[in-house]
């Protein structure tokens, strides 16, 4: 019985391409073979070699590539914008075959595949090459114009692959959105098919990359959109389905003291935070202030703007009491003002990445990300700033967008549909009232955080910002004049009835002083009547007293005897006589 071939699992080889390895979970098979297809200029070639480039660059593997269409020197000079040093490269890692045929050649029957073959075979040996590239294999398709000699040619360089042990990638050009069906056939004989498009929206490029096919590995079968950097090509990731990120309790300053207390605090680090409204509402003036205080702190801080240049963001700020030209002096705030540019906002989104990346900062301000609104229409360019967002949040970053908002209105959408995932929505808006325009700013929502549900009065002036405490009358709101004019009637009112108080404590105190006075006469009245009384007792006591010694007196000067006078008083009582008899007797 003959033994059964052992099972090998499935290795790949990374490409190095942004994105690209996230999406195949590891990269391209390796010791297989890649269909690379797409229409002109949408990136086969570049795709191709950037993978030879980065193997050769960071896993130290040699590589061949065999152009068919373009010359080796042409595509050496056309990667230099990317800054690969290529002919660095060819010294020890790379190996550039100029395999352009004439068609006279071929049609003379003097074309030998074989040849090419064996001559890159010795060359991998010499090399250690790990990897090979077949660029514009359609060219080569095209000059044989014989489908039974496109196939013996097409299978002889896959069974050559597979007997080297080469990771191949083959490039194939098609026309528009649609396949040659003379040359389905290469798509069934790969492992891998990976599709190129290229196309042009109201006047704006996108390109986009899909794996249609990945033989014994799983794969993301989206179109994803893809930009050319002065990298090289990168590829915009969804990210992984589950959402997976630090958070914290941290609190930083938005930069108004009472937008603090509004929100308990401040944004918490690390949070994504919306502010909309309608043009002039001071939403720039807030991001100016959460900058400002961010530099205070320290942070690096990144400012975007898609409306001003970085001079007159400060010139403006300045006229409100907000000063960043010595932060940007000191290096801590960057100031990025750029111009939308087309639909395809992925390519944008990119240089604001690479942006992010030089500056490391720890806030970032994007002011409007509402600019790129009319450019989301396309698929390509759909889920850009969401993506964008998640990566800043990702990251760490506390970022502060804005959003042109019309009217009062703040339903759960913006035009770039940001606010559903934003942290914190903070609401400008314009309130006229009386012939006037004032400013009012409420908070919408703050997730994971208790916050005022109030509607304050945001005054912009020299001296700097200010959010008005709320001045309710009759169930109103008011603001501006009213409210200064309101304010001045309950001022004088209040005025009024101080003075009223006033005047009547004085009369409570005149009348009081009234009824001390009258206390005072009545007590002193009581007192003289009083004294007189004691007087008068003290008059009669005093008569009684001499009336009593003066008898006693007489008594003794008359030489009275007392016995007598007692024998007398004795007999009167038995004889009921009057003092008088007994005087006359006695004599």
């Amino acid at each position: 019985m003959k033994n059964r071939a052992s099972v090998v699992a499935l290795t790949k080889m990374a490409t190095g391409i942004q994105g690209f390895d996230e999406i195949t979970n590891g990269g391209l098979p390796c010791g297989r073979t890649t269909l690379v297809m797409g229409g002109a200029g949408c990136g086969k070639t570049v795709f191709a070699l950037q993978a030879l480039v980065n193997g050769a660059r960071r896993s130290k593997e040699a590589g061949l590539f065999v152009a068919f269409e373009e010359s080796a020197a042409q595509i050496i000079a056309n990667a230099a914008t990317f800054g690969w040093d290529l002919p660095k490269l060819v010294k020890n890692k790379l190996f550039f075959l100029d395999a352009r045929l004439s068609p006279e050649v071929v049609k003379s029957g003097e074309f030998d595949l074989i040849g090419m073959l064996t001559l890159l075979e010795a060359k991998a040996e010499e090399l250690g090459a790990k990897r090979i590239v077949f660029d514009g294999i359609d060219v080569l398709l095209g000059l044989l114009d014989d489908p039974v000699a496109e196939r013996r040619e097409m299978y002889r360089i896959r069974d050559w692959l597979a007997q080297t042990g080469l990771t191949g990638i083959i490039t194939q050009k098609v026309s528009g959105t649609e396949v040659n069906h003379r040359y389905n056939f290469m798509q069934f004989m790969v492992d891998c098919v990976v599709t190129l498009r290229h196309q042009v929206v109201d006047g704006s490029a996108f390109r986009n990359l899909r794996v249609v096919k990945y033989r014994g590995s799983g794969f993301a079968g989206d179109e994803f959109p893809i930009t050319l950097t002065s990298e090289g090509m990168q590829l915009t990731n969804r990210g992984p389905t589950e959402l997976e990120y630090k958070v914290t309790d941290e609190r930083i300053s938005t930069g108004l003291p009472r937008l603090d207390v509004m929100l308990r605090g401040g944004y918490h680090r690390g949070s994504n935070v919306l502010i909309s409204g309608a043009p002039g509402t001071a939403k720039s003036t807030l991001c100016g202030l959460f900058a400002a205080a961010a530099c205070e702190r320290g942070e690096r801080t990144l400012y975007v703007s898609f409306d001003e240049g970085a001079a007159q963001i400060v010139r403006n700020l300045r006229s409100v009491g907000i000063h960043l030209g010595r932060h940007q002096k000191s290096r801590l705030l960057d100031i990025y003002s750029t111009r939308t540019r087309g639909p395809n906002v992925e390519d944008q989104f990119g240089e604001l990445r690479a942006k992010v990346r030089a500056h490391n900062p720890r806030c970032l301000v994007i002011d409007p990300l509402s600019a790129l609104s009319t450019k989301l229409a396309h698929v390509a360019s759909a889920d850009a700033a969401q993506q964008f967002l998640d990566y800043l949040k990702g990251a760490g970053i506390t970022v502060v967008n804005t959003s042109l908002m019309d009217g009062l209105n703040t339903d759960e959408a913006t035009a770039t549909g940001i606010s559903t995932i934003a942290d914190t929505w903070i609401h400008v808006s314009y309130v006229v009232q009386d012939g006037e325009r004032n400013r009012a700013l409420t908070i919408v929502k703050s997730r994971g955080t208790g916050h005022s549900n109030q509607v304050r009065e945001l005054t912009l002036s020299n001296d700097g910002v200010s959010l008005t405490d709320v001045f309710i009358a009759q169930g109103k709101v008011l603001m501006g004049v009213a409210r200064w004019e309101r304010e001045q009637e309950e001022q004088a009112a209040k005025k009024r009835s101080q003075v009223a108080t006033e005047l009547k404590r004085l009369h409570l105190q005149l009348a009081q002083a009234e009824a001390v006075a009258r206390l005072q006469v009545v007590q002193t009245e009581i007192e003289a009547r009083n004294a007189e009384i004691a007087v008068a007792a003290l008059a009669t006591g005093q008569a009684s007293k001499l009336r009593v010694t003066g008898r006693a007196v007489m008594r003794r000067m008359r030489h009275a005897d007392e016995e007598v006078g007692v024998a007398n008083k004795r007999l009167r009582a038995k004889t009921g006589g009057s003092p008088r008899h007994d005087k006359v007797r006695g004599d």
